[in-house]
């Protein structure tokens, strides 16, 4: 199992506000003891080869590698236009992340927002078209598309589409691609949609091609109960807060033995920081004790159902 992590808590700074550089970022990171850093579609202000390649340069310098690249597609908008846009946009994302990553290494992929009118059977058509429309692209630069378990991008108004867990695997079980496609799995995100995050996992490990790690808590004396809608999502609230890793409501030990079991040895991003890098170093600290107690201290790559899927397609 390798490590590496995002900057949630920079990632304002770097893709919104612009205060700080992905390359402000990587130097930022060369304080903690990782294997490679997950970066974001916001992070690149701009997408030119010189660009990408100098990003590639630092990543390398530093001795990170770059194992995925969060995008944040919208497939489900009512717009078709906007749709072809969203694809055309998600195209270039995967060329960057076979242009920093190589071979193997994996783009997020969303259903999109839960725009109002949308019913549940188009937005799973349209989405599921969408990463249908993308994969030979995958195929083509050896790219695995990852499917998230997500809430809701920063610089979206609705929430993400496939949220909830019977609309996710439905989407899931729309595309039949295991080789190039497979299930990018946040613990956390699980419970803010109201799953178990456990239960979950053992609905999709088979086809889990990367992991991010993080932990919610509740603050004061909230409750799950207290946080439900009555659609039986959670959504951001200030009652739930990042904190972390391995002190909230994730089981983590039940997910490391889970994975273990299935034969996941692969990347497992830390998304922490939201409290500053003291958390996030503990964070970390946090993955090298689970590395050795669950994995046997191992840092390969080897994730035994994706594997045997791209060699049953002759990949």
């Amino acid at each position: 199992m390798k490590i590496s992590v995002f900057p949630k808590g920079d990632l304002e700074a770097i893709a919104v506000h612009r205060k700080m550089s992905v390359h402000d970022w990587i130097e930022k990171a060369r304080a903690l003891p990782v294997d490679g850093l997950e970066l974001y579609s916001g992070m690149f202000w701009r997408t030119t080869d010189d660009f990408v390649d100098q990003v590639g340069e630092h990543l390398v310098s530093a001795g990170f590698e770059m194992p995925m690249l969060c995008a944040s597609p919208d497939f489900t908008h009512p717009d078709p236009r906007r749709r072809a846009e969203e694809i055309d946009a998600e195209a270039e994302l995967i060329r960057i992340t076979a242009r920093l990553g190589g071979p193997g290494a994996s783009t997020r992929v969303l259903s999109g927002q839960r725009h109002p009118g949308v019913t549940r059977e188009q937005g799973l058509e349209w989405a599921a078209n969408a990463i249908e429309s993308l994969l030979p692209l995958a195929r083509e630069l050896d790219v695995t598309l990852a499917l998230e378990n997500h809430y809701k991008d920063g610089r979206w108004e609705y929430p993400e589409f496939a949220q909830r867990a019977d609309v996710f695997l439905e989407l899931l079980d729309r595309i039949d691609d295991r080789a190039h496609f497979g299930v990018q799995y946040d613990p956390s995100n699980a419970i803010v949609a109201g799953d178990d995050s456990a239960d979950f996992l053992d609905r999709v490990v088979d086809r889990v091609v990367t992991m991010q790690a993080s932990d919610r808590r509740l603050t004061g004396d909230a409750s799950l109960d207290d946080l439900r809608s009555s659609d039986g999502t959670l959504g951001y609230s200030p009652l739930l807060e990042h904190g972390v890793i391995g002190r909230g409501l994730n089981d983590y030990p039940r997910i490391f033995r889970t994975l273990r079991a299935a034969g996941y040895d692969g990347w497992i991003s830390i998304e922490d920081g939201v409290n500053g890098m003291e958390e996030l170093r503990l964070s970390v600290e946090f993955l090298h004790e689970a590395r050795e107690k669950y994995f046997d201290g191992s840092t390969r790559v080897q994730v035994a159902t994706h594997e045997a899927a791209r060699k049953a397609a002759g990949v």
